[in-house]
């Protein structure tokens, strides 16, 4: 059984009217999807810059937006509830004080013996 090969095209708005050309890497050949993984396109940086509220509005309905700089991945652009999931749930941090007492220590012997120093001749 033969595999199939699938081509990631890179379509930016301002290329919308040409027809898409295969996103390639930089020794020239094709960005092949993961598999298992839908293609997914990029931005140009300057198309970014251009259409951020697209950005994010796509970021917050569609998913994270990829950016590239001079073709190779930059940054991605992700929603504030996307970035909840990934960070550590916040607690809220308690003091010394109320550290301590929820160490309970009350059963913790603390007495120290009498100690009168030691003997040194001279």
């Amino acid at each position: 059984m033969a595999k199939e090969r699938r081509t990631c095209y890179l379509v930016s708005w301002s290329d919308r009217n040409r027809p898409a050309m295969p996103r390639h890497t930089a020794s020239g050949s094709p960005i092949q999807p993961r598999i298992g993984q839908a293609p997914r396109l990029a931005w140009k940086l300057e198309d970014a810059k251009a259409r951020f509220s697209e950005v994010v509005r796509l970021a917050r309905s569609e998913g994270p937006q990829h950016v590239t700089v001079r073709g190779k991945d930059a940054v991605v652009v992700i929603s504030v509830e996307e970035l909840q999931k990934l960070l550590p749930p916040k607690t809220p941090r308690q003091g010394l004080a109320e550290f301590l007492r929820g160490l309970d220590l009350a059963g913790l012997d603390l007495t120290r013996d009498r100690d009168t120093g030691r003997d040194v001749a001279l």
